[in-house]
């Protein structure tokens, strides 16, 4: 299976596994630039050389003889469930993407025939109930997770813990796991454990978020979001995140986490 979603500088300086809406174009750019000196004119996801990514055929070879043999730091980032759901909802099944269109086809007008969703409109800009529709989106999630139907599983809304684990089953071992949520105070860490080509000024580099302006802006605080029966279709879905990662599953209103990360705990349970 290799290392999917892993990059890794051309210096090869560090490491990372992308998790998708854990601050993953940001980190993208950083690596870059402490290669360059420049940025990557664009969404760093669509960049085809001078960073490597297993998904480029002639990256794979390298990625792979560093990761097995820890050459390299290796770091990810992870963010809390209920926040990194909402946003997926707003910018993949609300927004129209950066070709235009909306994501994955077919996919939601499938849902407002099947479970009822509304998008706020051709281009996702009108009033709808957010709430409610968003609370159908959990459904469709936790059926798609759980029983691969009507569809398999989206990376933007599968378990964060899902795509760790396959960077640690396949025989990699990180050094940091960060959130989302300290950004500056965990990526400046991994800064300080590392040398790159130019040096990086954290409190310079601007947040590339390239999902921004997709869809509809979020009308209520994150809490409003989650009744009873949507708090327990998100413990259902990303029970692993919560425990592993250290979110309060309790307090859907409190998006950071209660105490520090584990990683012999998350080797041990994401490496079966």
């Amino acid at each position: 299976m290799g290392f999917p979603g892993t990059w890794m500088t051309e210096s090869e300086s560090v490491v990372y596994r992308v998790v998708p809406k854990c601050a993953c174009s940001t980190i993208g750019q950083i690596m870059y630039f402490s290669d360059h000196g420049t940025f990557f004119d664009g969404d760093i996801h669509d960049s085809t050389e001078k960073l490597h990514k297993w998904g480029q055929e002639e990256s794979r070879a390298r990625i792979e003889e560093n990761v097995r043999a820890h050459k390299s730091y290796a770091f990810t980032c992870v963010r809390n469930p209920y926040t990194r759901v909402l946003s997926s909802f707003f910018d993949k099944i609300c927004g129209i993407q950066r070709n235009g269109r909306r994501y994955r086809g077919n996919l939601v007008p499938k849902l407002m025939y099947e479970y009822g969703i509304e998008v706020g409109g051709e281009d996702g800009k009108q009033e709808f109930d957010q709430i409610k529709s968003f609370r159908r989106f959990l459904l469709f999630a936790r059926d798609s997770i759980r029983w691969r139907r009507p569809m398999e599983p989206d990376i933007h809304w599968s378990a964060t813990s899902g795509h760790v684990s396959t960077f640690i089953v396949n025989g990699g071992r990180y050094d940091k796991v960060i959130w989302t949520e300290k950004f500056n105070e965990g990526m400046q860490e991994v800064l300080d454990a590392i040398q790159t080509p130019h040096q990086v000024d954290l409190g310079a580099i601007p947040r590339f978020n390239e999902s921004e302006g997709h869809g509809p802006k979020r009308a209520h605080p994150v809490a409003e979001y989650f009744d009873d029966l949507s708090m327990h279709l998100v413990y259902e879905i990303y029970k692993r995140d919560f425990d592993l990662f250290k979110y309060d599953f309790e307090n859907p209103g409190n998006k950071l986490p209660l105490a520090e990360i584990d990683l012999d705990e998350v080797h041990a349970k994401l490496g079966d």
